[in-house]
């Protein structure tokens, strides 16, 4: 699976540029504030039609434009795809793959699959819950369209549900509307459940042994799912996590008709990461959860791979830059397989790595590019 190509027109800080990859090592150099970032942000919108540092596409439209291309050839499962996307303000963005136009971003997801590291990630462990989720999210979408879609739906009703108990009080007639937008929500909430609770049993597979290699062996990596309450085996069939789900809104009620707030259902999920059987997030130290948070995201790589047969494109985002001399190494020798996206400010710095293209950008323009 590689990008051999991209197009990006009044995408960011790009006016123009066009740009052929290499199936290995691409480093992309420049000073910070040039473009190096709004890259990678392009490729990694062909996984996910979504940004992971925007809210709204309208923000991904450069200033004096009113709307953005990309346009990129792939290779995924020993075919060429042909893909673009369309950006414009005050309309819904657009998708297409070898010209077919697209109706979700679960048919893109399918297509070409990127894991990617920036320096944000390597709070992964600190932040809140919500990061977490995020990252489960946006690994599991890629994997399976179906998780996608629900999630999808699972944010609109969630929305709704909560505009309800928002206005009740000012319109008590709104609330016949309560039980069948949480009957929904709990059987979308179950195939979240489902498929979050199977992504993590995949993660302890692959997540210990890159952890421990990435360590030196000091200490073990653990992951514990935390969800509602009620459910007892997050691994159980749908139809068993749909009743306990239900149980849990009736015994909620009440509490988010006062709070009038959506208190029960997976939008509260936490995925606990344990070093040595504590909790990272309470004890470990800022170098023990950097180690943590890139071994969750070269686990997740792991199982594209295995899920697929294909590597998926690795983004590494000034991530490198943030790491002690040890903790490079690793990530450098790790990768072994498939294409990588390295952006940095200082071109010596990846000498350790084996040959590639090399693109310099400055002020959203490439200015020049050689074989390493």
């Amino acid at each position: 699976m590689r990008v051999d190509s991209i197009s990006l027109e009044g995408f960011r800080n790009y006016h123009s540029l066009r740009a052929d990859f290499h199936p290995g090592v691409n480093l992309i150099v420049g000073d910070n504030a040039q473009g190096k970032t709004n890259l990678l942000e392009a490729i990694s919108y062909l996984s996910a039609a979504r940004s992971h540092r925007a809210r709204y596409d309208r923000e991904l439209i450069g200033f004096d434009v009113d709307a953005a291309h990309i346009r990129a050839a792939v290779q995924s499962r020993g075919r060429t795809f042909d893909l673009e996307v369309k950006l414009a303000r005050g309309r819904r963005r657009q998708l297409w793959a070898n010209g077919v136009k697209l109706d979700t971003a679960a048919e893109l997801s399918g297509v070409v699959h990127t894991v990617l590291f920036c320096p944000e990630d390597l709070s992964l462990i600190k932040e809140g819950a919500a990061q977490r989720r995020r990252f489960l999210d946006d690994c599991i979408c890629q994997l399976r369209p179906r998780y996608a879609a629900a999630l999808g739906e699972y944010r609109r009703l969630y929305e709704h549900k909560t505009r309800i108990l928002r206005d009740s009080q000012e319109r008590p007639d709104l609330l016949d509307t309560l039980e069948d937008f949480s009957l929904r929500m709990a059987q979308t909430g179950a195939l979240l459940i489902h498929y979050r609770a199977h992504f993590i049993r995949k993660l302890l597979e692959y997540a210990p042994a890159v952890h421990r290699a990435f360590s030196g062996g000091g200490e073990e990596l653990g992951l514990s799912y935390h969800t509602v309450s009620t459910v007892t085996d997050p691994l159980a069939p749908t139809r068993t996590l749909l009743q306990q789900l239900l149980d849990h809104q009736k015994t909620h009620r009440r509490a988010e008709l006062e709070a009038r707030q959506c208190l029960s259902g997976p939008h509260k999920d936490d995925l606990e990461v344990l070093l040595s059987g504590r909790s990272a997030r309470m004890f470990g130290s800022q170098g023990q959860t950097r180690t943590a948070a890139l071994s969750l995201k070269l686990a997740a790589r792991e199982i594209f791979f295995h899920d697929s047969g294909e590597w998926p494109v690795l983004l590494l985002d000034d991530v490198l830059s943030e790491l002690d001399q040890r903790r490079q190494e690793f990530v450098l020798n790790a990768i072994t397989d498939g294409q990588v996206f390295i952006t940095c400010c200082e071109e010596e710095k990846l000498q350790r790595l084996r040959s590639g293209k090399v693109f310099h950008i400055r002020g959203g323009s490439l200015l020049e590019w050689g074989e390493r």
